[in-house]
């Protein structure tokens, strides 16, 4: 039997921080996940701790807590339904660990966070259908125009490396990540790729922020080291194109959530968003860098 190694235990590590953020509604037992990192239920939170730097009851508890607090940022549900989404039996039970984590009560936070749109009733935001725009929708607000579409895409199989820290600072592991994949054929003028973003910024602590470089495959690969496999779920998203520096995302994102999303009748899927890249900051000023923002919609009825 062939030696572990660190790089297995990374492996196995990624595979279960996939799975956690993938089943945040189910019960996510020890030996649950023990099974699939294929760790001994009896040392897997001690391996689980040493590895990520917190315990799996408070990684578990935190997930749902930021999701929580995303919600209540950039949608309109109830403070009750999202304490029962977040797995609280009582009103009052959610409240108090929010206000442990957030040093706010849930109603407070939302007050602080929410989106402009969501707190003037009557914004002057209106859509106007447009073909040309190939199914983009356009929201005006104010004097600014922002188009969005809803786009279907199929589930995306992709080799990836994890980015845990500022957003600012995922540059070294997009190179890493080049550098493991361009000698073995998987960079080239075809190749896409694009970055899974987990957590908001003004809900997770900057040490903590979550996002995966991928670049979707349709080869057979071995994972190795940092690299690994994952699928990423396809289905329904709005999508809007930013343009500009990658620092000012937030302002897309805001006016995505903010402005188009509470009149589209659409809800938001508990999915992470994903960022495609259309140029590279290499070669390319940041006033033009071009990234296409997709946000997941739950699936109409």
């Amino acid at each position: 039997m062939k030696p572990v190694t660190k790089s297995d235990y990374h492996q196995r590590m990624l595979r279960v921080l996939i799975y956690i953020q993938q089943h945040l509604d189910d019960s996510l037992g020890l030996e649950e996940l023990a099974k699939v990192a294929h760790f001994s239920p009896y040392h897997f939170h001690r391996v689980f701790r040493g590895m990520i730097g917190e315990s799996l009851q408070k990684h578990v508890r935190r997930l749902r807590l930021e999701r929580a607090a995303h919600r209540l940022k950039n949608t309109g549900q109830s403070v009750t339904t999202i304490a029962l989404e977040a797995g609280y039996e009582s009103h009052e039970a959610f409240t108090r660990t929010f206000r442990s984590m957030f040093d706010d009560s849930p109603t407070g936070f939302r007050d602080k966070v929410q989106p402009l749109a969501f707190k003037q009733v009557g914004a002057s935001i209106h859509y106007v259908a447009n073909g040309a725009l190939g199914g983009f929708e356009s929201v005006s607000y104010g004097e600014n125009k922002m188009d969005v579409k809803v786009e279907t895409i199929d589930p995306m199989r992709v080799i990836f490396m994890r980015h845990t820290g500022p957003y600012d600072q995922v540059g070294d592991t997009w190179m890493s990540l080049y550098s493991w994949a361009g000698p073995r054929g998987f960079v080239g003028p075809t190749s896409i790729a694009f970055g899974v973003v987990y957590d908001d910024p003004d809900v997770t602590p900057p040490e903590r922020l979550r996002c995966d470089a991928c670049i979707i495959v349709d080869r057979v690969v071995e994972p190795e080291g940092a690299v690994a496999l994952q699928q990423i779920a396809g289905g329904a998203y709005a999508v809007t194109r930013h343009v500009g520096p990658y620092s000012e995302f937030s302002i897309t994102y805001a006016r995505l959530f903010g402005e188009w999303l509470p009149k589209s009748g659409r809800e938001v899927r508990s999915a992470p968003a994903l960022e495609f890249y259309r140029n590279a900051p290499m070669n390319t000023k940041p006033e033009d860098l071009i990234t296409d923002i997709y946000i997941p919609l739950e699936d109409q009825p």
